[in-house]
């Protein structure tokens, strides 16, 4: 029963903090409510205050660009009012020109009208007294013809004709005066010009060999040249394409070949292999390479120097390398790279005597050989080659033309075409520039006698002055005066198209009449 009492307490008194429980829950419950309505009134409001400024905000941001475009907008406005302004006073003025024009215009049409009408009187007058003239020559003309016993056309026809022969034979007599004249002008003019350029011009007279000699210290040097079995001989020669000659030649090694270039490779690398005294195949190669690019060096060099001491600008590389590798070539024993130094000044000289381009002459001179360089056309002509380089380069057409017309393979069609041909001519024919084999020497002295005598009339021929001047001797009784100098230009022509020659020919038709008496 005490248990059961202590339960009920225990129950009883559960209840009562069930409930109080409660109570106290819904008051926390009502009060939480509460402060959270409050708390969203509070926020409501807050956010419509913020509302309220954000609008006021935008309606001042709203009203800010609306007065920015509207000040913008007047701006264009007051832009276009002032550029049609600007247009309509360009009208204005326009409009008052072409009145004032159109005014002018009207006062001249009116003076034109009284001028057409001041000159149509005067032809009317003119007309009229023309008419007045006619009938009086008219008149003269029939008593003329009554005292002459000739008509008028008869008479007009017998006057021409005796004009016509004395007009004829007076302009023959001073054709043959003007000629004259002009051959001895132009013949002296010529000689002068050519030796004021050749005397004011210096020049080398130096002669180029096939072959170079290689000196050395002593003969012990040949052995070590050679090489076991010539196996260094053998290497050298492969790498440079020079024949070496060792023999008895005391202190001396040949070097043969047609080539200078590889010929001074081969000197050089011999120079450096002696020098070093490493000699074998392998050295030899590497030698023989570092030669080679020093040589292609100096070839550059060469040329650059050349067109600087010329005074040429301008000139594209791959033309001032061929002009370098001149140096190494040989045109009948004359050295090309003085050749066309010579040429080049020489055509300076004789431009700047006739009035011409002298820089532009100088260029076509230095360069007008330049086909002799290459190898990789042997077929084609020097001068041809030569043409197609400069154009390949980017030269002037007169140059191109003078380079490939100075040994008449095309036609020439500039100025300075025949002063190259004339100087490359002059240089060539110095004594002593050039060096022919005897025997081309000998056959071509005879074919210059044996064309003279093929001819009929021509007694003897005689080439004289290493084949630059040719005598011609004629019997007197077959020819004439007038046709020696008709053979000696038909001579001239065939040389011209049959031969090849240096320089020019000189042909000289001597006709001779002898009379001869005895005193016994």
């Amino acid at each position: 029963m005490e248990i059961l009492g202590i339960t009920g307490c225990i129950l009883a008194s559960l209840v009562v903090g069930i409930v109080i429980g409660r109570y106290l829950l819904r008051n926390l419950l009502k009060q939480q409510e509460i402060a959270a309505q409050s708390k969203a009134k509070k926020i409501l409001k807050d956010a419509e205050s913020n509302a309220e400024i954000l609008k006021k905000d935008r309606l001042l941001e709203a009203k800010e660009k609306f007065l920015q475009m509207k000040a913008e907008h007047e701006q264009q406005v007051n832009a276009r009012n002032n550029e049609v302004n600007q247009r309509e006073n360009s009208v204005k003025q326009k409009e008052q020109s072409l009145n004032q024009k159109l005014e002018n215009m009207n006062r001249k049409e009116q003076e034109l009208d009284a001028h057409k009408v001041n000159l149509e009187k005067q032809t009317a007058i003119a007309i009229k007294k023309q008419e007045e003239v006619d009938v009086l020559k008219n008149q003269h003309v029939q008593q003329l013809e009554t005292i002459a016993g000739l008509s008028a056309e008869e008479a007009k026809n017998q006057l021409v004709e005796n004009m016509k022969s004395e007009a004829r034979s007076q302009a023959m007599m001073q054709v043959k005066d003007i000629v004259d004249e002009a051959k001895l002008t132009a013949s002296k003019e010529a000689k002068k010009v050519v030796i004021q350029t050749i005397q004011r011009t210096a020049a080398e007279a130096a002669i180029e060999n096939s072959v170079s000699i290689f000196h050395i210290d002593s003969d012990e040097i040949k052995g070590r040249v050679i090489g076991r079995e010539g196996r260094n001989i053998r290497a050298l020669e492969a790498a440079t394409g020079i024949e070496i000659i060792v023999d008895d030649t005391p202190e001396a090694i040949i070097l043969s070949g047609f080539d200078p270039v590889r010929r001074e490779i081969a000197r050089l690398a011999l120079h450096r292999l002696v020098t070093d005294g490493r000699i074998h195949p392998a050295r030899i190669e590497e030698v023989v390479a570092k030669t080679k690019k020093q040589i292609e060096d100096e070839i550059v060099e060469i040329g650059e120097r050349t067109v600087i001491d010329l005074g040429i600008h301008g000139l594209h590389p791959e033309l001032i390398r061929m002009v370098g590798r001149m140096r190494y070539r040989s045109s009948y024993g004359q050295n090309l790279l003085h050749h066309s130094r010579e040429v080049a000044n020489f055509c300076a000289t004789m431009a700047a005597e006739l009035g011409l381009n002298a820089k532009m002459a100088k260029r076509a001179g230095l360069l007008h050989d330049i086909g002799k360089v290459p190898d990789d056309n042997p077929e084609l002509p020097h001068a041809i080659l030569g043409m197609q380089l400069a154009e390949k380069y980017k030269e002037h057409p007169e140059i191109c033309n003078a380079i490939g017309a100075h040994h008449d393979e095309i036609e020439m069609t500039s100025m300075i075409s025949p002063i190259i041909q004339a100087c490359d001519s002059i240089s060539g024919a110095r004594p002593g520039a050039r060096r022919e084999v005897v025997e081309s020497y000998i056959k071509r002295l005879k074919e210059l006698e044996e064309l003279a005598l093929s001819y009929p009339g021509v007694e003897k021929t005689f080439a004289i002055q290493a084949g630059r001047e040719l005598r011609v001797i004629v019997e007197s009784e077959r020819i004439t005066d007038a046709q020696a100098e008709l053979l000696a230009a038909d001579i001239s022509n065939r040389i011209q198209t049959e031969m090849t020659y240096p320089g020019q020919i000189k042909v000289t038709v001597i006709r001779e009449t002898r009379s001869v008496a005895f005193a016994k």
